[in-house]
């Protein structure tokens, strides 16, 4: 629908008013870093923060894709939301008057802001019509379900707004249309009602079943799970998509849980509304459900916001079913797990089928499931577990198969200590005990796992496509060196530190000015120390008797306020800056190898032109691990330049 336009002063008093670490901290976990916040981007899968936030001039910035702006940019981002839609949410959250351009659009305005608030109205009237109904005659069989059978107490029930949807096709209908005058289309679109497959009018969608409110992060109902007192299929039901509920973009009960697990630093993710239940009654509070057969990655980016250490503990039901559905959500968000962004740990019950079964028949269950919690294994030790079930290593073909499932897991491993780590553990599965074989197992097993972030072969690693990966020249190289040699100067603390550094690196200046410089400060190497302050005036003196300016020195010779501010943080500057030297010496071997494979005929020499494309691609990953180790703080140092 068309949005009028705002009035500039609107917009105006909205920027003033918003405060973008207010904003942004919803949806993303921040940390303080030196004058600003950094924290894992949500606009793509990182595990090394490079996601800043700068209070002091209300921006954002993605050193790693680049999306950067303002509080309204953002939201619009998250939020796929049009830039008034935006606008109008921040202006009500910091009840900004709401001007439009043209005095007559204000009415029309008004409708189209009313129109999510009416929806979030009818759903809080609703939900106070099924508790209402829960505590009447007709829902006494639903109040004995949640009493005897679930043990919930009045107060839990009292929490989670639980309630029953009365018998009858158009009980709830009646109720908000004909008496409380909503309009139907309204009502359609909050998922209440459903046109009639047949004839004309339409039917209450929740009948006879127990209801429970699905709410938002603010604690607003956005629309219900409901289960069936009777034979009815499905035996659970929610609410439809609609403009406020998307079930793979929902957490049930995280409007409850984000304190707790902030607290904690874990999240326990189980498959029912009502495991999610018991475990609050009984003090779990950092548990949420999933609304589906698995978890969903949205809905585990939701969960990454409120723990740092990325805790992850499922707890799906123990049957097939249930198993099926952690495997569906571990290959639904292995981009996520394989990489170490997300620590993800998987917790099943032996005697029981779910939470809420185990609580209700285990003595001490509470102590026994926050020990199981803390021991849950970890998604790659689950998965071995998995191979193993039904499974006899003694039988050839049951062996064969369990080794090839062992071998594409560890593939997909990342990190290299990790991988290594359980290479061994799977050669020890596999040798059942024989100390003797387990080297050997081990050695199989290296070979066949591919290398991390290597491709499956070089051979077919062709000129075209080397083609795709252009020559970075990395524009912050001059800074980062200038950087270095400025506190080599001005920190005598840090000058035998950064001089064994480059020695046992074997790095050089890249830029010309600085490598004569550093060339002067080694020939007046043995009349300085770590504590010599008169270093520059040596330095000046051999310059001017090389017959060169040492105008072009100033910058490093003479401290700016912000020079003089940055080299307060000198040890993280060093550690930047040689990434960056070590990073230019890469890409220049890279060119190398590159140009020498170009110049070699494979028919010739095969061997040199393929060591030649080996050693191209091996610089290329080399530089990317070193850039993925550049994080903000590199960035942030050079900012002022």
């Amino acid at each position: 629908m068309d949005i009028p336009r705002l009035h500039p002063d609107t917009l105006e008093k909205v920027k003033q008013m918003v405060d973008i670490y207010d904003v942004i901290s919803d949806y993303v976990v921040l940390k303080k870093r030196g004058k600003d916040y950094v924290g894992l981007c949500p606009f793509h899968d990182e595990k090394t923060p490079s996601f800043s936030v700068s209070i002091h001039k209300q921006l954002y910035y993605c050193f790693g894709c680049g999306e950067g702006g303002n509080a309204i940019k953002f939201l619009m981002e998250v939020g796929k939301e049009s830039f008034s839609d935006v606008v109008f949410e921040l202006a009500k959250r910091y009840q900004v008057p709401i001007k439009t351009l043209e005095p007559e659009q204000r009415k029309e305005l008004q409708r189209q802001l009313s129109l999510r608030e009416q929806l979030y109205e009818i759903l809080a009237l609703t939900t106070s019509f099924y508790e209402h109904a829960l505590h009447q005659p007709q829902g006494e069989t639903a109040l004995n379900y949640l009493e005897r059978e679930r043990r919930l107490n009045k107060g839990t029930i009292q929490q989670f707004k639980l309630g029953y949807a009365p018998e009858g096709w158009e009980t709830l209908y009646y109720y908000l249309i004909e008496q409380k005058r909503y309009p139907i289309a309204l009502v359609e679109e909050a998922g209440l009602i459903s046109l009639r497959k047949s004839g004309s009018g339409y039917y209450d969608r929740f009948r006879n079943r127990l209801i429970i409110p699905i709410t938002d992060l603010q604690g607003r109902v956005i629309g219900f799970g409901s289960r069936t007192l009777g034979d009815e299929q499905p035996k659970y039901l929610n609410s439809p998509e609609t403009t406020l509920f998307k079930k793979n973009n929902t957490l049930f009960a995280l409007d409850k849980a984000k304190n707790t697990i902030r607290s904690l630093d874990k999240v326990v993710v189980v498959e029912g509304y009502f495991d999610a239940i018991t475990l609050h009654t009984v003090g779990i509070t950092n548990t949420v459900a999933s609304l589906g057969t698995a978890l969903s990655k949205a809905q585990l980016k939701q969960l990454l916001r409120f723990t740092d250490s990325k805790q992850i503990i499922l707890n799906f039901d123990s049957d097939s079913a249930g198993e099926k559905a952690t495997q569906r959500t571990i290959t639904d968000i292995e981009s996520l797990i394989y990489s170490g962004q997300v620590q993800l740990r998987v917790l099943n019950f032996r005697d029981a089928k779910d939470a809420d079964e185990f609580l209700k028949s285990n003595p001490n269950s509470v102590e026994t499931f926050h020990k199981l919690i803390d021991n849950a294994p970890l998604w790659f030790d689950w998965q071995l577990q998995q191979l193993l079930v039904n499974k006899d290593l003694k039988k050839a073909e049951h062996f064969e198969q369990i080794a090839q499932e062992m071998v594409k897991l560890l593939s997909r491993i990342e990190n290299s200590n990790k991988q290594t780590y359980y290479i061994r553990y799977c050669a020890e599965i596999l040798s059942q005990g024989d100390t003797l074989s387990l080297p050997l197992y081990i050695k199989n097993l290296q070979r066949q796992v591919k290398k991390p972030n290597l491709p499956s072969t070089i051979k077919n690693f062709s000129s075209s496509v080397i083609k795709k990966f252009p020559y970075i020249e990395d524009t912050s190289l001059q800074q980062a060196e200038a950087l270095l040699l400025r506190i080599y100067c001005h920190c005598p603390e840090h000058r035998q530190g950064i001089f064994n550094l480059l020695k046992e690196k074997e790095l050089v200046f890249s830029v010309s000015e600085y490598r004569f410089l550093w060339e002067k400060i080694l020939e007046i190497e043995g009349e300085i120390n770590d504590t010599s302050n008169n270093l520059i005036s040596l330095l000046q003196e051999k310059i001017l008797q090389a017959s060169h300016s040492t105008n072009q020195f100033n910058h490093i010779f003479y401290l700016s306020q912000n020079h003089q501010e940055n080299i307060h943080r000198s040890l993280l500057q060093i550690h930047c800056a040689l990434i960056s030297m070590e990073k230019a010496k890469l890409e220049k071997y890279r060119n190398y190898s590159y140009e020498e494979y170009k110049k070699i005929d494979p028919n010739i020499d095969s061997e040199a032109h393929q060591y030649y494309i080996n050693e191209y691609y091996i610089s290329l990953i080399k530089i990317k691990r070193l850039e993925s180790s550049l994080s903000f703080s590199k960035l942030e140092i050079y900012e002022q330049y």
